[in-house]
């Protein structure tokens, strides 16, 4: 049987991400993954962890009512906040199905100084990240994370695991039902 996952975005950083963790914790199924562009409801940079998550449940939730025949919607959402004065980043991921949710956020990481006032300035991480690193388009390439690892850790690997931890109640339904 075919399951139908409809993931909410069609940056090809987050449909890897999100294609990848369905295949590695489900490699039996068969899947069929449909890209929509929906809203999140949340400002274009969400500086706070509930913002982000709040933009990934509302991008999932849209998701399921612009395709409604689906067996999964996913919601990726990332996100700035701070821990003390230094700012973080991260995402969330939401995982909708007909009966269950599941969601998970990324570990974060610190911003340099120079990203973080271009982004208290009103700036979206990624359009901050390609002016300090002299990139272009980095949010749907290697993303803030890659740049600051030398892509040891790209956007896409980064959200994997957060993906695959949002699935676990989808893994273990009768603990979770």
């Amino acid at each position: 049987m075919v399951k139908k996952i409809v993931i909410a975005s069609k940056n090809p950083i987050k449909v890897d991400a999100v294609r990848n963790g369905f295949e590695r914790l489900f490699p039996d199924d068969t899947h069929q993954f449909v890209c929509v562009s929906v809203r999140s409801d949340v400002t274009d940079q969400p500086l706070s962890d509930q913002v982000a998550r709040i933009g990934a449940s509302n991008r999932a939730q849209n998701a399921r009512e612009a395709m409604p025949d689906a067996d999964f919607w996913v919601g990726v959402e990332g996100g700035c906040d701070y821990l003390g004065t230094a700012m973080i980043g991260f995402a969330w991921i939401v995982v909708l199905s007909g009966t269950m949710q599941g969601s998970s956020r990324t570990a974060h990481f610190q911003l340099p100084p120079a990203v973080q006032a271009l982004v208290e300035s009103g700036l979206e991480l990624g359009e901050a990240d390609d002016r300090i690193f002299g990139k272009t388009n980095s949010k749907q390439k290697t993303g803030a994370v890659g740049l600051l690892t030398g892509d040891i850790l790209t956007r896409a690997s980064f959200y994997e695991q957060a993906v695959i931890l949002a699935l676990i109640p989808f893994k273990n339904p009768t603990l979770y039902g």
